[in-house]
C-alpha cells in the first residue's frame, strides 16, 4: 500500500486503542480490508463492517469469517490465519503495533498507518512540553527566543538561514556526542518516544473520569442492603473494585517512573543515555497500551450506557457488572503478568 492508502484511515481509527483497520495489513479479502478488528466489551477481537448511530455495529466473529465469504480450505486460509494472529494482540495503538507487528512477523502496507495523526500529535502538545522544554534549554539555554518548542527544532533543518541553522545543529551534536549527520535521527527518535508517552498519558487522563464514577457505582452498590445478599454480585464488586485499582496504580507509576528517568537523563545527556531510555520505554509499550486499551474499552462502554448518575438504577447497572464489565477482567492480568521486570530495563 502506498501513503495515499494508508492516509484513508479515518484518523479516529489511527488513534484509537482498540481500533485496528485491516486496510494497514496485507488482507486478500477485499471486503475485509474496508473492515476494522475492534476490542468488544468482553476484552475479545471481532470484525466490524459497519457502526453507525442509525445502524450500529455490524461484527462478526472471526471463526465466521470463512463461512461468511465461502473461503475453500478455511483453516488454512491466509486471511484466517493472520486474524488469528491480529487478535491475539493486546492493544491496537500505533506504539504497541509497531513491536507486536514485528514480533509476530506481520507485515504492514505502510509504515505511515503506524503514525498517530496529525491533529492528534498537535493535540499532545501541551503533554509534550515536559520533555520538549529540557530539550530546548539543555541545547539553546534560556535565551533563545526562537526555539520554543519540539516544531522550532525540527524547523531548523527548514531554515533559510542555512548558517544560524548549522551553528545550532553543531551545537546540538556536540552536546550529544554525536555526528552532525545523526542529528535528524536522534530527533525523530526522541520526538516519537515522548510522543508516545504523551499520548498514553492523554488516554488515562480520559478515563480516569469514568474508572472514578465505576468505582464509586461499585461502592454504592456495595451498600444497598437489597444486593448485598446478592453473593456473586458482592464478590465481583470486590474483585474489579481491587484489580482496577491496582491496575491504574501499575500504569500511574510507570509513567511517573519514565518522567524520572527522563529527567535522569539530563544529568548527563548524550545519545547513548537517551538510547537506553528509549528502550526502557518501548519495552513497555505493548503493557501500557493493553492495560489501557481493555480499561478504556470497558470504561467507555459503562459510559455509553450510563451517561449520567441517575441513569441505570442499581439493578440494571449491577446486572452489566455481571453480565459484561466482569468479562475479560483476566486478560487484563494476564498483561499485566507478561510486562518485563523492572531489571529490564
Amino acid at each position: 500500500m502506498n501513503n495515499r492508502a494508508a492516509a484513508e484511515i479515518r484518523d479516529v481509527d489511527r488513534d484509537s486503542l482498540y481500533i485496528l483497520p485491516l486496510t494497514i495489513v496485507p488482507i486478500e479479502t477485499p471486503a475485509l480490508r474496508r473492515a476494522r478488528l475492534i476490542k468488544n466489551v468482553h476484552l475479545e477481537s471481532v470484525v466490524e463492517f459497519f457502526d453507525g448511530a442509525d445502524t450500529g455495529s455490524g461484527q462478526l466473529d472471526i471463526e465466521d469469517l470463512g463461512k461468511e465469504f465461502g473461503w475453500p480450505e478455511t483453516e488454512s486460509h491466509d486471511d484466517l490465519l493472520m486474524l488469528r494472529k491480529l487478535a491475539l494482540l493486546p492493544s491496537y495503538d500505533v506504539y504497541s503495533l509497531r513491536m507486536s507487528l514485528r514480533e509476530q512477523g506481520i507485515p504492514v502496507n505502510s509504515h505511515d498507518a503506524l503514525k498517530l495523526s496529525a491533529d492528534k500529535s498537535r493535540e499532545l502538545t501541551e503533554y509534550m512540553s515536559n520533555f520538549t522544554r529540557p530539550l530546548i534549554a539543555q541545547i539553546y539555554g534560556g535565551g533563545d527566543v526562537a526555539i520554543q518548542d519540539f516544531e522550532d527544532v525540527i524547523n531548523l533543518f527548514r531554515d533559510p538561514d542555512v548558517k544560524k541553522a548549522r551553528e545550532k545543529l553543531n551545537h546540538m551534536a556536540e552536546k550529544l556526542n554525536i555526528e552532525l549527520g545523526d542529528v535528524p535521527t536522534f530527533l525523530e527518535d526522541y520526538g516519537d518516544i515522548f510522543l508516545s508517552l504523551s499520548y498514553y498519558r492523554q488516554c488515562l487522563d480520559e478515563i480516569e473520569p469514568y474508572i472514578t464514577d465505576f468505582l464509586e457505582t461499585v461502592g454504592t452498590l456495595k451498600e444497598n442492603w437489597r444486593l448485598q445478599t446478592d453473593q456473586n454480585l458482592m464478590q465481583t464488586c470486590t474483585e474489579m473494585e481491587a484489580q482496577i485499582n491496582r491496575f491504574m496504580a501499575a500504569i500511574s507509576g510507570r509513567l511517573e517512573n519514565f518522567d524520572r528517568r527522563s529527567e535522569g537523563m539530563w544529568n548527563n545527556l548524550s545519545a547513548e543515555r537517551f538510547r537506553k531510555v528509549k528502550d526502557t520505554i518501548e519495552s513497555y509499550h505493548t503493557t501500557i497500551g493493553g492495560v489501557l486499551c481493555s480499561l478504556s474499552v470497558k470504561m467507555n462502554a459503562w459510559a455509553r450506557l450510563f451517561p449520567r448518575k441517575d441513569s441505570g438504577g442499581p439493578v440494571r447497572r449491577s446486572e452489566f457488572i455481571l453480565s459484561d464489565m466482569k468479562q475479560g477482567m483476566d486478560k487484563i492480568q494476564k498483561i499485566e503478568d507478561q510486562a518485563p521486570s523492572p531489571s529490564d530495563g
